[in-house]
């Protein structure tokens, strides 16, 4: 029996990657974005945090998107030089790369790790903060350009006697959905593709977008338990939990054929 379409609900432009990836693996892949990234509201924030450079240990990214929003900030000709830079994943890892970061001052969970967040990300760079040790994460906000997301890792920062802060680089927003949004969420409802969830936000967004929907004949996949626990609470009826690596998803998605 052939594998069920999967609907990747990333960002725009992640999700036109990822269901590339996908289709050259032989799957059907639709992309139905649940999160809209939105420039940050102020720029000047971004701006003076290059000026203060220096002032870092080291700068903590939340995402790839993170990487590109804040590197759109530079000074002409500045160069990323002197702290370390944080990566929770390969794909984060990879837009510092293209950023000119060197591949000597990113510190990230490796390529094979089991999963891919802050709990794997501090295990590697818990050792480079003490006390007085200023980390800047880099961060998203909502629509207010508020920081939004979990604070673990700047807890972990607090707790170890480090400094932190916070720059907001782009803000993430509702969707908004056409008809052919709702008739492809409606086909993932039913069961008749599998949802790819990489974001309890993103879950959380298309409950509040399509209101009323019973999700319990809906497959999904989740790259972290989290979010597969936000899954089932939305009433998903059967949630799978994997490594983000594609070698993993694809498996995982043929499983519900």
């Amino acid at each position: 029996m052939a594998a069920k379409p999967v609907i990747v609900t990333r960002p725009a432009r992640e999700a036109a990657q990822w269901a590339h990836e996908f289709r050259a693996a032989g799957l059907d892949a639709a992309v139905l974005p649940l999160i809209a990234i939105e420039p940050a509201i102020e720029a000047e924030p971004l701006r003076a945090a290059w000026k203060r450079l220096a002032d870092y240990a080291a700068l903590m990214f939340v995402s790839a998107t993170a990487v590109e929003h804040f590197f759109m900030h530079a000074e002409k000709g500045q160069r990323a030089a002197g702290p370390r830079f944080w990566a929770t994943g390969p794909g984060t890892a990879r837009a510092l790369l293209r950023a000119g970061v060197p591949q000597g001052a990113i510190d990230a969970p490796p390529s094979d790790a089991a999963r891919f967040d802050s709990e794997a990300l501090w295990e590697r760079v818990k050792g480079q903060v003490g006390q007085g040790v200023r980390v800047l994460i880099v961060r998203g906000g909502d629509a207010a350009g508020r920081p939004s997301g979990r604070d673990w890792l700047a807890n972990e920062i607090d707790a170890a006697q480090g400094l932190r802060d916070t720059v907001v680089a782009y803000r993430r927003l509702p969707p908004s959905f056409d008809d052919a949004a709702r008739a492809l969420a409606l086909d993932g409802a039913a069961g008749r593709a599998v949802w790819l969830f990489s974001s309890s936000e993103a879950i959380a967004n298309l409950c509040d977008a399509m209101p009323g929907t019973n999700w319990h004949a809906a497959s999904a996949v989740a790259t972290h338990a989290r979010i597969g626990e936000a899954a089932r609470a939305a009433g998903f009826g059967s949630v799978r939990v994997c490594s983000p690596l594609r070698e993993a998803l694809v498996a995982s998605i043929e499983s519900f054929a």
